[in-house]
């Protein structure tokens, strides 16, 4: 009999090792899926926050690109989040810090402020971008009230690049997307993850367009994708995912 002990004494060793190890991978693996929106968004932040440096450091062209960066993650984290079921009101919460200081703070820096009116100018794009953030609130399911801001954040990234930095045309193009963020007009939720092919086909062109082609073709296609839905948001995004 003492001679069957150790191989019944080993077996258990290795299935408890075993299961040990399926639950740890368990564990794992669903901390991974409550959390993958919200590395989006830290992400996002990240990417705001270098944006803000690069700014600070008058290196406008790559404060742009993070912009163009944040703009995809943002655009991404809550499609995940959905797809997960991992939607919670500390993701929330991060991810409305993530676009204010992406898609306010970096955003405005952009406007290149120098004397009293270009500091209010500023101050006014971060203002508008908090109040749609903290509270527009449309209560209509697939649907935003006001502009989201990281689509006027495209838009005056894109504008930024086309003119070589023209702050007078930048500074008109952020009055315009004030008028259009504190406006209680409703957006469509375009949800371009989770909706029909061609969105998804749009969104994938701007990842390659911003990781592969050249500043003016990125540009051109922000722009053009950020205005078709600022123009014409139920003629063309207006979408029940």
């Amino acid at each position: 009999m003492w001679m069957v002990s150790p191989p019944v004494g080993i077996f258990q060793s290795t299935k408890k090792l075993f299961l040990s190890e399926r639950a740890g991978r368990g564990r794992t693996l669903e901390f991974i899926r409550k959390n993958a929106a919200n590395g989006l968004s830290v992400a996002n932040l990240v990417a705001g926050l270098s944006s803000v440096l690069c700014s600070l450091n008058r290196q406008y062209h790559h404060s742009c690109w993070l912009l163009l960066v944040g703009f995809l993650l943002d655009l991404a984290d809550g499609a995940v989040a959905r797809q997960l079921d991992a939607c919670s009101a500390l993701g929330a919460k991060l991810d409305d810090f993530a676009d204010f200081t992406t898609f306010g703070l970096a955003t405005a820096l952009l406007l290149q402020p120098q004397g009293v009116l270009d500091g209010l100018l500023a101050i006014a794009y971060v203002m508008a971008v908090f109040a749609r953030l903290c509270f527009f609130s449309s209560g209509i399911p697939f649907t935003y009230r006001g502009l989201p801001c990281p689509y006027a954040s495209s838009l005056l990234v894109g504008t930024f690049l086309l003119t070589g930095g023209n702050v007078t045309l930048l500074r008109v193009t952020a009055i315009v997307m004030i008028l259009f963020m504190v406006d209680r007009g409703f957006y469509p939720h375009d949800k371009v993850l989770e909706s029909q092919l061609w969105k998804k086909v749009v969104y994938a062109g701007g990842v390659a367009a911003v990781l592969f082609s050249p500043a003016a073709v990125a540009s051109i296609y922000c722009l053009a994708w950020s205005t078709s839905y600022i123009i014409f948001p139920f003629a063309i995004w207006s979408c029940k995912a």
